[in-house]
């Protein structure tokens, strides 16, 4: 700031001179904060060029409030700021020297002015500063509310009054992030957000579904990490859509799978429309084309029609397995009824879906548990029946199903998106949020693998060489499931053994008793088979083929018999997306690097040099050399092309086309709406109160009338009512003119030339006995149509030629109402003859 006279207490005075009008702006605003006022900028003029000549500074308490020219007062009224102060500064542009020249001052105020406590408060002296605004972005990122971010940022500052903003003004800069976020829509902004990450990754995948209006229905994404994860865990998938996301109530369809430490592992996600077949059908079909076609073995999903329908089309080799979970709570919802004081119905049902492993044991119990709660025509109990090898154990053992036999992993995973989601949450802010429940399971991988490398394996028995094996094979939590089956083996005993030339039978049974298993052992391949099927259905040897091993002198774990899966080493080896591209989970992991490192050193520089206002000068200094260093060295960089690629494709985020079924590029028209979802209440002003009230009253006397009038062997139709009206034009004759059509209850109405009856009512003139002022008229015929849009149609123009409509009410007192005319009343209000509108 150049200034040709400067007061030493840095008070404005006459012929100051400024080299902007922002440096004037500034100075005026720093003195105001000294003195305790808020500065506004008032009127300016420009030049024909657009350079700015005049403009004045006033405080914020200059003028009067505006009194209210109203017959009533309003209930809520804010209360006055405004004193009327003539404190002001003028600054006119001196062309001599093309500075601005202050040219009258007035310092004096007719107001108390504030204490310097409160001086952060004052709105000339608030603004979000773009550091702060970026810090601000990364809380809410982080899904900080506004009160904790507000309450950090001063912390960090070292009181609320050294932040410079007020929790509102934050509220109202992340408010205008967000509307620059949806600048394009929601449906445009939704794709430049899937073309930033493809940018940042080119193995992201989307895609997205529209309907026959190019308005999108399904959505369905996956990253990077999800394709890696699906390649070498995505035998195994649950997929679940009882979690409903937004306002707009679409269901949150996620794929979900085990890694090797069990931990929940997300291969994909949509948000649906519906859930009809269709919609099930193209996502699933889409999660195959992201996923290179690999079909999945097992997949676990509720009891619902569509999706079973759908898979059987898509994935038709794929086994297709039912939660128990959702059957036990179907199972509650239609024999709830059933249950009484000591009922073992429910504990009957337990056992056919958990314990039975014998199909004629299964077939045993259920008959004789349908025979005796008298449940032989219950048709939900009979259609679960039909397809018990869906969910029954004994029907289920030789599936491969990792151990999973409902969708708990999707229910875990429901709650932790609930932490973390709200319902009014936009698409990009659902996307940021999803992605935040991604990471959080990904760290907690990055956990399970630390602790795998730091901590040792709890071995019971060090000298068996098998456990020894094992412990340096398996994943630690796989590795206890497995020890706790040997320990189950040395509880083991051989009933007796048959030998068949290369084949040994053992009669394996618990020395305490229990169910006897027959284990097949080939000497020639060393391979072994158990009647419970363990190994088949979740991947570990069982303590009876243990036993086995043990007998025969087998100590370490064949290697056909170790699923890698559930191995140390179970991400070893290369993936690649369906454009035969290595999948790179993070291609920005040294730039991630860098910056872990370079953070704490600015970060102690910053903190050493806010100690005193001379290390602060010197730090800045620099700190802006380095930033214009890093700039030239970055834009001489070979990164730099990249950048820009980015920001043309930014700047083009309104004309992103997507390719339909048909191979043709079209432009989305938006995301197709749906509702269903709760809604919050609406806040109306006392005059829309006032005015729903009247609409309230006049509905319920209109319809009193028409159902009085509609008698069960009379269709009446009535030809005029009166109401205000804004010209003489718009009014009809108060002669009574009716007409009454004889029949049976409900009958349909013979053809009536309405259109005759309109065109002649919209003809006459105002009566004569009453002001035009006060009249309107509304015209309610008894439609002789069973659909309420042809009478529309039909209407249509005999109403158009003569007048313009206001709006259609349609009234139907009872449900056979709206398809019978007994009861169904259209009204038409009639504003003016001259104009006419659209359909």
């Amino acid at each position: 700031m150049d200034c040709s006279k400067l007061a030493e207490d840095g008070t404005p005075e006459l012929g100051m001179e400024f080299n902007s009008e922002e440096d004037a702006y500034q100075f005026y605003n720093k003195y105001a904060f000294k003195m305790g006022f808020s500065v506004r900028k008032d009127y300016l003029n420009k030049d024909k060029d657009g350079v700015t000549t005049s403009r004045r500074y006033s405080c914020c308490k200059e003028g009067v409030k505006r009194k209210y020219e109203g017959d009533v007062m309003p209930k809520r009224t804010r209360a006055p700021t405004k004193t009327g102060c003539g404190a002001k500064m003028v600054i006119v542009l001196f062309r001599g020297t093309m500075k601005y020249r202050v040219h009258d001052i007035v310092l004096e105020h007719n107001h108390e002015l504030h204490i310097v406590q409160c001086a952060h408060m004052m709105p000339s002296q608030r603004k979000v500063s773009e550091a702060q605004g970026f810090q601000a972005e990364i809380s809410e990122d982080a899904g900080l509310s506004l009160k904790q971010s507000h309450e950090l940022m001063g912390k960090e500052a070292g009181g609320m009054g050294n932040v410079g903003y007020t929790r509102e003004d934050l509220k109202r800069y992340l408010r205008t992030r967000r509307e620059r976020s949806l600048k394009y829509g929601e449906a445009g902004s939704m794709l430049n957000y899937f073309q930033e990450q493809t940018l940042e990754n080119p193995s992201f995948f989307h895609a997205v579904q529209l309907d026959c209006e190019e308005q999108i229905t399904n959505i369905f994404w996956a990253d990077a990490g999800m394709l890696i994860d699906y390649k070498f865990f995505g035998d195994v998938v649950t997929f679940d859509t009882t979690y409903k996301t937004n306002k707009e109530y679409r269901p949150l369809g996620v794929f979900v799978g085990f890694n090797q430490h069990r931990q929940i592992v997300i291969f994909g996600a949509a948000l649906m429309y519906d859930e009809t077949i269709d919609s099930f059908k193209w996502v699933f079909g889409t999660f195959l084309e992201a996923m290179c076609g690999k079909r999945p073995s097992t997949i676990l999903t509720d009891q619902d029609h569509a999706m079973a329908a759908a898979l059987s089309v898509v994935m038709p080799e794929t086994f297709h397995g039912l939660c128990t979970f959702h059957i036990r709570r179907n199972f509650m919802k239609h024999l709830g009824n059933h249950y009484k004081e000591n009922s073992d119905l429910p504990y009957m049902f337990g056992a056919c879906m958990y314990e039975f492993e014998e199909v004629e044991q299964f077939n045993r119990v259920w008959e004789a548990m349908v025979k005796k709660h008298n449940l032989e025509n219950n048709e939900w109990l009979s259609g679960l029946y039909r397809i018990r090898d869906k969910w029954a154990r004994c029907m289920m053992k030789e599936r491969w199903t990792a151990g999973m036999r409902s969708t708990q992993l999707s229910e875990s995973l429901n709650a932790a998106i609930k932490n973390h989601l709200k319902l009014d949450h936009d698409l990009v802010q659902f996307f940021r949020h999803f992605n935040r429940v991604v990471d959080e399971k990904r760290h907690n991988e990055l956990i399970a693998e630390y602790e795998m490398r730091q901590k040792l394996p709890m071995v019971g028995l060090r000298q068996t060489p098998m456990l020894v094996h094992a412990s340096e094979t398996y994943s630690p939590t796989v590795f206890v499931a497995f020890q706790n089956e040997y320990g189950e083996s040395t509880a083991m005993v051989i009933l007796r053994q048959q030998d068949a030339a290369m084949i040994v039978e053992f009669a394996v049974m618990r020395y305490d008793g229990g169910p006897e298993r027959i284990v097949v052992f080939n000497r020639n391949d060393l391979s072994v088979r158990c009647s419970c099927k363990k190994y088949e259905n979740e991947g570990i040897l069982c303590g009876h083929a243990l036993k086995v091993f043990d007998t025969v002198g087998i100590k370490i774990i064949p290697p056909e018999y170790i699923k890698r899966r559930w191995t140390k080493r179970a991400r070893a080896g290369d993936c690649f997306d369906r454009r035969r591209r290595e999948v790179v989970a993070d291609p920005k992991i040294m730039i991630s690097t860098r910056y872990r490192e370079l953070a704490p050193a600015m970060i102690k520089v910053a903190t050493r040099a806010a100690m005193s206002e001379d290390t602060s000068k010197v730090a800045i200094t620099v700190i802006s050399d380095l930033a214009k260093r890093v700039e030239l060295l970055l834009s001489e960089s070979e990164e730099q092309p990249l950048q820009n690629q980015k920001n043309l494709n930014m700047e083009e985020r309104d004309k992103i086309e997507i390719v339909n079924e048909m191979g043709e590029a079209v432009v989305a028209r938006g995301i197709k709406k749906r509702g269903g979802g709760k809604k919050s209440r609406v806040m109306r002003s006392w005059i829309n109160k006032f005015d729903r009230v009247k609409r309230k009253s006049r509905l319920s006397r209109t319809t009193q009338t028409t159902a009085s009038e509609s008698e069960p062997t009379s269709v009446s139709i009535e030809e005029y009512m009166f109401m205000g009206c804004r010209s003489s034009t718009d009014s009809v004759s108060t002669h009574s003119m009716s007409q009454t059509v004889n029949g049976p209850p409900n009958a349909i109405a013979p053809n009536i030339d309405e259109s005759e009856t309109v065109h002649r009512l919209a003809n006459q003139g105002p009566p004569t006995s009453v002001p035009t002022e006060w009249m309107h008229p509304r015209f309610s015929i008894f439609s002789k149509y069973n659909s309420v849009r042809d009478v529309l149609m039909e209407e249509r123009a005999a109403l158009l030629t003569h007048c313009d409509v206001d709006a259609y009410h349609v009234f139907a007192p009872s449900p056979q109402g709206r398809n019978n005319t007994q009861g169904l009343q259209l009204r038409a209000d009639v504003a003016s003859p001259e104009n006419e509108i659209d359909e």
